[in-house]
């Protein structure tokens, strides 16, 4: 059992506020648009960041947590670049001016945190009280699995979002950006800008990746802190990363179907565990340091593939995948 005092409670979070503060002000002081040398500086000092932070920890409560670290941030870092593909739907969708896609990515980040530290404190209280809810989300994973795979190959309708339709009714929308703003005035009544659109857009699907990715890392370890601290480090490079591989995503053409594996792989981790506590001690788990390489072959495998595929067939692009079909694809099979 992982022991966490309140002492490092405080520092750990007061350290990710610090980061995220950075950003923010950044963001909301100096809009610009980023370049790819200012990007891949950010990514690697966030990259770095989070692999002291699990070397540090690992060191002082033991590599059996280390390890659990480890894996669950580069599951909720390989779930974060999906994410990402999302993002870059919206931004293309509503046409966000390069000096405010900073702004957005920073507002996106802070809510996911949020979102996902709800959802963490919930989901270890009921793993806590409930020892079947390993079974609940084992099987989440696996329905996620197979509705990723399935659609693999199609984009989230943004506009058929049901977050993104109720602010359309509750706020008229202006057709024009007025620079940073999130209201104006027109012909003088006060309406929304699309930044605040592509902000309601991003929190619909923040909430979407919360409801999945969380299952995902309670796969790993059951650590409230590993979970927290996971999803917290890899979310903070999220922002420079969108900048750094926003044209290579294009390229990921296998990236939903390893996603859809990675998923299964520990939805059926979490099931068998499930299995081993609740049934009988004679059904195997899976340990995480063989969950750990199974993940980084898959991303590698994926990788690969899909760069040897783009360069074979230079017109394939990549789709993020959906756990839905398109809406005007249900309505034409009607």
């Amino acid at each position: 059992m992982l022991e966490i005092s309140g002492l490092e409670w405080v520092i750990t979070i007061g350290v990710i506020i610090a980061l995220l503060a950075v950003d923010l002000v950044l963001a909301w002081w100096r809009p610009h648009r980023v370049g790819f040398g200012e990007a891949t500086a950010w990514s690697v000092f966030y990259i770095v960041i989070a692999l002291l932070f699990g070397v540090v920890f690992a060191m002082v409560h033991g590599w059996d947590f280390g390890t659990q670290y480890f894996t669950g941030y580069i599951v909720e870092k390989s779930l974060s670049v999906d994410n990402l593909f999302v993002f870059v739907i919206i931004m293309t969708t509503f046409a966000v001016p390069e000096e405010h896609q900073h702004k957005v990515l920073t507002f996106g980040i802070v809510l996911a945190l949020i979102m996902r530290a709800i959802f963490i404190v919930v989901g270890a209280t009921l793993l806590n009280y409930f020892s079947f809810m390993f079974l609940v989300f084992g099987l989440l994973l696996l329905w996620t699995a197979v509705q990723l795979y399935r659609h693999k190959d199609e984009e989230p309708d943004i506009e058929d979002n049901l977050i993104v339709k109720s602010a359309r009714r509750l706020f008229p929308v202006t057709e024009e950006y007025d620079g940073g703003k999130l209201f104006t005035r027109e012909n003088g009544r006060r309406v929304a800008t699309p930044l605040f659109i592509v902000l309601v857009a991003i929190g619909g699907i923040d909430l979407l990746f919360a409801l999945d990715s969380i299952p995902a890392v309670f796969g790993v370890t059951q650590e409230a802190y590993i979970v927290f601290c996971a999803n917290a480090f890899a979310l903070l490079g999220l922002r420079a990363l969108f900048f750094l591989v926003k044209g290579l995503l294009d390229r990921l053409v296998y990236l939903s179907t390893g996603l859809a594996i990675i998923l299964a792989w520990i939805g059926v981790k979490l099931v068998l565990h499930w299995g081993h506590v609740d049934i009988s001690p004679a059904i195997p788990e899976i340990p995480t340091m063989l969950s750990l390489v199974v993940i980084l072959v898959i991303l590698v495998v994926v990788t690969v593939a899909s760069l040897i595929k783009t360069r074979n067939d230079p017109s394939v692009t990549a789709k993020p995948g959906s756990l839905r079909a398109r809406k005007e694809h249900t309505d034409q099979g009607r």
